[in-house]
């Protein structure tokens, strides 16, 4: 037993709106707390006293360790419990040498088909039941304040095919297609001719259906194949890539970008949205929260700094023209997917359940539950951050460039990805220096 540490975390949650229940059924915190951590096992109570908030939610997906309240307060006091800020890691050349050889090993076709389809293909059921009626599992671009997360989604894909410039009849890439939300704008929206791909089995069949429903087969596709399969022979107009170079890993980025400029024709535009790193020396964060993401959630994840990205990118053979930071805008989201989560628990875990495994199923909801929270607490207090970044592939004597040098297609001016079109703004009210 190690019933001495008591006063210790009695000294830890002294000023924390937080009540925790020991393992022999004292209560030690305020009365009517809005969050009460109840724990089963004496060796937890380390854990919180070092303020191992990864270990605290392990301890929570495996049953020992019970948690009441709403995840907003849930998440506030684990902010409170954490001993330094979580980009602070202490990471010596021998850690990061270890992680780039398990990077390498971690991301070969094989493997990255492994982890996309742990993480993407639990339930699509399941994912419905907390994400827009798109299913668009990326950051939104709440617009206007009083956006719903629906309307904030479609915003999001608008604002996308606005900075690519999309137009009828070109050849359109989305590399990391979901769910087709992206795609499917892009085709119906922009009239291009649309090709995805995903290594998710449940994503490729949900697209194929929606594209036979809406006699698309002409100009829309969904293909089940890795990036680095796609034929080079027939190059893109445009590409994006929403939401998925977080799965490349650092020791294939420039490869990664490499082989998209090798996709793209001279002078074409590629979007780049993901997450970055909230610090430029951690690729993922400390207090164990990066280690429960890699084991429950995204297996073989791996964040960098955005100018880290950037360089990633330069050394593929790309041009950054345009990068927006949209941290706050994936907060909200993150919260807005909570909150539907919340709301929908026990239709949740009926989802889950239908396997017949009913302890594997409610092991899967309680790691989304902390991970949505406790991302959208991340992105909230800077430790997570979220980048689009629009490059191109610089063409020489490009003959229908409109600027001098510009050796692209991209103007080098932002007032066009405000200007009036399908759900955009009005310039005049954006409050923004457009030029």
């Amino acid at each position: 037993m190690i019933r001495h540490l008591v006063p210790q975390i009695e000294s830890k949650i002294v000023r924390l709106p937080v009540a925790v229940q020991l393992p022999a059924g004292q209560v030690l915190g305020p009365p009517g707390a809005p969050v009460k951590m109840a724990f089963s096992h004496w060796s937890s109570l380390t854990r919180l006293r070092a303020g191992q908030i990864g270990a605290l939610a392990e301890e929570f997906v495996e049953g020992k360790l019970h948690l009441e309240g709403r995840m907003r307060d849930v998440m506030a006091v684990a902010a409170s419990l954490l001993p330094a800020n979580p980009l602070h890691t202490d990471q010596g050349w021998w850690t990061a040498l270890q992680r780039q050889i398990r990077a390498l090993r971690a991301h070969t076709p094989e493997k990255d088909a492994e982890q996309i389809q742990f993480h993407y293909d639990v339930s699509d059921d399941f994912y419905a039941l907390w994400l827009d009626p798109r299913r668009v599992y990326s950051c939104a671009y709440y617009r206007d304040d009083n956006m719903t997360l629906t309307q904030a989604q479609e915003a999001k894909l608008d604002h996308i095919c606005r900075k690519l410039m999309l137009q009828p009849g070109e050849r359109f890439l989305d590399i990391g297609a979901g769910w087709g939300g992206l795609l499917l704008w892009a085709a119906e929206h922009y009239g291009v001719d649309a090709t995805g791909i995903t290594l998710s089995k449940n994503q490729h069949a949900h697209v194929q259906k929606i594209i036979e429903d809406k006699g698309l087969q002409g100009r829309v596709r969904m293909e089940l194949r890795d990036y680095r399969h796609l034929d080079e022979n027939q190059p893109f107009d445009k590409i994006s890539s929403v939401g998925m170079f977080e799965h490349v890993g650092r020791a294939n980025m420039t490869a990664y970008f490499s082989k998209i400029a090798h996709l793209l024709k001279p002078g074409g535009l590629v979007m780049n949205h993901g997450i970055t790193a909230g610090g430029p020396d951690n690729d993922q964060l400390g207090a164990g929260m990066g280690d429960f993401i890699e084991k429950y959630i995204f297996p073989g994840g791996q964040l960098l700094h955005v100018s880290d990205v950037l360089n990633h990118m330069a050394r593929g053979g790309l041009e950054m023209v345009d990068t927006e930071n949209l941290r706050p805008h994936y907060a909200r989201t993150l919260w807005d997917w909570s909150d539907a989560l919340e709301a929908r628990l026990e239709a949740a875990q009926q989802v889950l359940a239908l396997d017949g495994d009913r302890a594997r199923g409610e092991k899967t909801l309680r790691a989304y539950r902390l991970y949505l929270a406790g991302s959208a607490m991340s992105f909230e207090r800077g430790w997570l951050s979220l980048h689009q970044m629009l490059a191109t592939r610089p063409a020489e004597n490009l003959p229908d460039e409109k600027i001098r040098g510009a050796q692209a297609k991209y103007p080098f001016r932002r007032n066009y990805m405000y200007a009036a079109s399908t759900g955009s703004p009005d310039p005049a009210q954006t409050g923004l220096q457009l030029n």
